[in-house]
């Protein structure tokens, strides 16, 4: 028993890439902030994990923690799944959002879960983010959100539609009360998360790699005229159409969004320029 728990021990220190499939040792691997140093590929990272590596030490508070979703059409199997995307996630819903500050200055921030039932929107992931840009607009901060979906949540069907025109208002309202807002785009960012607020910043950033598109790879193929390019769907392929602003690798993802804050920070010296 204890040569097999040695034995086990030694297998959880190492690592297989998902995309090169090369072994990498787990210390480094986590150190690397889970970027394999062979391919370059970006692995997921948990909601919370992101929000902490990129606020400042101790400034993250939750908010709205307490939202629950419900099972307005009685879904077969819909709380089964809550259940278990609370397992494996590790928290209540695909959105985790709060309050922090980046390199001094106090923002809202969220992130998107992919391990809770695919980061898919329902009522509660629309609700936190409707929420998070009006008490930016309050509070007079700008918002910071990393987005990881596959889409709209089947299981709460039009509710969950209804999702995409809720969090676009609340877009619009900070977009008018003059706030800046910054999206980072995650594998993979698609469908109605992509087609609502993800879309909707006034700087758009995306990790290398990441998947990037409207309808899954299959159906966006099917309806396509020809063979899509070998990079569809990618988020160096949405930059190369000017839909991402810029790409940028997880490392830098921290210092870049302080960059970004600060230029929105700056006083306009451009003469007659708003």
């Amino acid at each position: 028993m204890q040569k097999r728990a040695i034995v086990q021990a030694n297998a959880e220190q190492w690592v297989q890439c998902a995309r090169c499939k090369k072994i990498l040792f787990r210390p480094d691997f986590e150190r690397a902030l889970r970027v394999c140093p062979h391919c370059g590929h970006h692995h997921r990272l948990r909601a919370r994990e992101r929000i902490l590596l990129t606020v400042d030490p101790d400034t993250f508070q939750e908010t709205d923690a307490d939202l629950r979703p419900g099972d307005p059409l009685s879904f077969p199997e819909y709380a089964d799944k809550l259940r278990k995307g609370t397992a494996s996630a590790g928290e209540t819903e695909a959105m985790l959002i709060g309050e922090a500050c980046l390199s001094g200055v106090p923002i809202i921030i969220g992130a998107m879960d992919f391990g809770f039932m695919g980061g898919s929107m329902g009522s509660v992931v629309g609700e936190k983010v409707a929420r998070a840009f009006e008490r930016a607009v309050e509070r007079r901060c700008p918002v910071i959100l990393f987005c990881a979906s596959g889409g709209a949540r089947m299981q709460e069907g039009l509710i969950s539609l209804m999702q995409m025109a809720k969090t676009t208002a609340a877009v619009g309202r900070l977009n008018r009360a003059g706030l800046p807002y910054i999206a980072v785009f995650t594998d993979p960012t698609m469908a109605g998360v992509l087609a609502s607020f993800a879309s909707l910043a006034d700087v758009i950033l995306a990790e290398p790699g990441a998947l990037v598109g409207f309808a899954g790879q299959r159906v966006a193929a099917q309806a396509s005229v020809g063979k899509p390019p070998a990079n569809f769907q990618t988020a160096e392929f949405q930059h190369e159409h000017g839909m991402i602003d810029l790409i940028v690798p997880r490392r830098n993802i921290r210092p870049t969004l302080s960059y970004l804050l600060e230029m929105f920070q700056a006083p306009c010296t451009g003469g007659d320029a708003p």
